[in-house]
This record gives C-alpha cells, structure tokens and sequence, in this order.
C-alpha cells in the first residue's frame, strides 16, 4: 500500500522559513508529477505548487519568488522550501501526487505563521 508522510511543519514568525518533506513508501513503481497544496480556515484548498517527474516546477502566483519545491527520486520524496513566510501562508499542507498512475494525498502537515 502506498503512502505519502508530511513533515516538517510547525509555528514560525513572519519572515521565517520552514522546508516541508513528502516521503512515499510501499510498493512504487513509478513517481510521476507530484506537488503541494494548502487549505486555511474557511478556504478551499489551493495548488501551490507541482513538480513533474523530470523536474519541471510550477507555482501559484502568491508564492513564486519565495517558495522551492524539488524532489529527490532516489529517495522517493519531495520538498518544499518555503522562505520570507507570510501570516496569510498559514494553512494545512498537503503533498499530493500520481504514484503508480494513481493520484494519493498525505494527511497533511500545519504551518502557522505568527508573531
């Protein structure tokens, strides 16, 4: 069975970074286009940010500039770097991606931004 774990969340102050991990495990075969989403209290989740199996990434406007994502194939798991952190960024991040031909999503992982 496949699974993707989150983790590195946390609370950090405005202007702070933090660096999520997305690590898949079980029975894989193939790792295609995986990426991050978040949703905030009363808002529908939104698209971050995506990264395809060769290493093309895409970002929503409100975080170009300041977020990273990358992955490592070797390892099964991708990143997401996240610089200059906002208050507004706060929200629950969720890894998501096709493994498998399948498209799975983690359980999340909170990031709070907050003085």
């Amino acid at each position: 069975q496949v699974q993707l774990v989150e983790s590195g969340g946390g609370l950090v102050q405005p202007g702070g970074s933090l660096r999520l991990s997305c690590a898949a495990s079980g029975s894989i075969f193939s790792i295609g286009t995986m990426g991050w989403h978040r949703q905030a209290p009363g808002k529908e989740r939104e698209l971050v940010a995506t990264i395809t199996s060769g290493g093309t990434t895409n970002y929503a406007d409100s975080v170009k500039g300041r977020f990273t994502i990358s992955r490592d194939n070797a390892k099964n798991t991708n990143y997401l770097q996240m610089n200059s952190l906002k208050p507004e960024d706060t929200a629950v991040y969720y890894c998501g991606g096709y493994i498998n031909s399948w498209y799975y999503w983690g359980q999340g992982t909170q990031v709070t931004v907050s003085s």
